[in-house]
């Protein structure tokens, strides 16, 4: 089993934590955005072969209904609250606290994909099958996030005028996501191929996966410091959420797990995709349907906040939580 100083000693996230440093330090320290572009591709291209790789190994199986079911039940449930928290403690407008929320309710693949690698180097790796249950968390919190941020129209700008695009259109860019549709279709390629065809192209896919992820954890860091010292619109009150609503939502996505009998090594990684916040995929569908939302506020909770507590802290905590409530 995983020991919490072991998952802070990974070298992922020691890399990660080096270029926090680096960036608090104002060093010109930088990963070329094309590099690092390549590299988001090839990670999650990577992750998604893997899972369909080892469901198409185990099958489809009842585990695998109920995780999707559970991770569906928190993308619906987990806005609501983030909603409420940053309405009441938070003190947003039902706009903003509506987009935010969007945020926290749906997934980090960058979160998933470190987290599922310190789980697999600490013997407790997850299910194949998690990779669709990341892919299916997307859509419903944006679409919930949406509702509650029109609402009934109470604050200035969130009415019917909020969204400035049609639903077919947030579809199209919800769906059609580059990382939703390069993790999908991996998947997919890799339940075809099966262990067979995904061994002749191992060599690129798995014998290079860790380094290439200490390299885009390395760019993780510095975009996340970078994003922390600019950001103008994050109050303290938000800054705690941004602590406090991963961890609640963390420990309600191990519980659930908990209760549908999924392996501790599972039950972690729900707590993980529960207790991370959307920084790609979310942005990019609430520019068309929420224009009037403060990008500068959700991008800095859920990217300079969130995510950097998650990756060092977080992670340890998601998966002691899962030792301790799922029986071996």
């Amino acid at each position: 089993m995983i020991a919490s100083p072991a998952a802070l000693l990974s070298p992922v996230i020691l890399f990660f934590l080096l270029g926090a440093v680096a960036a608090f330090a104002r060093s010109d320290l930088t990963v070329p955005e094309a590099v690092a572009k390549g590299i988001s591709l090839y990670l999650m291209a990577a992750i998604g072969l893997k899972g369909g790789v080892e469901v198409a190994v185990s099958g489809f199986t009842t585990d695998m209904a109920l995780a999707a079911l559970a991770g569906l039940t928190l993308s619906v449930l987990l806005p609501v609250l983030a909603f409420a928290l940053l309405r009441s403690f938070g003190r947003l407008d039902r706009l903003n606290a509506g987009a935010v929320a969007a945020h926290y309710g749906s997934v980090s693949v960058v979160t998933f994909v470190t987290g599922v690698e310190v789980l697999t180097t600490g013997g407790m790796p997850p299910a194949g099958y998690m990779v669709a249950v990341l892919a299916l968390m997307e859509l419903p919190a944006i679409i919930v996030g949406l509702l509650l941020a029109r609402g009934r129209g109470d604050d200035a700008g969130a009415g019917a005028g909020a969204g400035g695009q049609s639903t077919g259109s947030l579809l199209h860019e919800t769906l059609l996501n580059g990382s939703v549709v390069l993790l999908a279709g991996s998947f997919v390629i890799g339940l075809v191929i099966g262990k067979p065809g995904f061994a002749t192209i191992a060599p690129v896919f798995e014998t290079g996966f860790r380094g290439v992820l200490c390299l885009f954890l390395l760019d993780m860091g510095l975009v996340a410091a970078r994003r922390l010292r600019q950001a103008r619109s994050l109050t303290l009150r938000l800054a705690l959420l941004g602590i406090a609503m991963p961890v609640i939502n963390g420990a309600l996505g191990v519980g659930l797990a908990a209760l549908t009998g999924l392996s501790p090594g599972s039950a972690a990684a729900l707590g993980m995709l529960a207790a991370s916040a959307s920084y790609i995929a979310v942005p990019a569908a609430l520019r068309l349907a929420l224009p009037q939302a403060d990008p500068g506020l959700y991008l800095a909770m859920s990217l300079a906040v969130t995510f950097p507590f998650n990756i060092t802290f977080g992670l340890p905590l998601y998966i002691s939580l899962a030792v301790w409530m799922v029986p071996a």
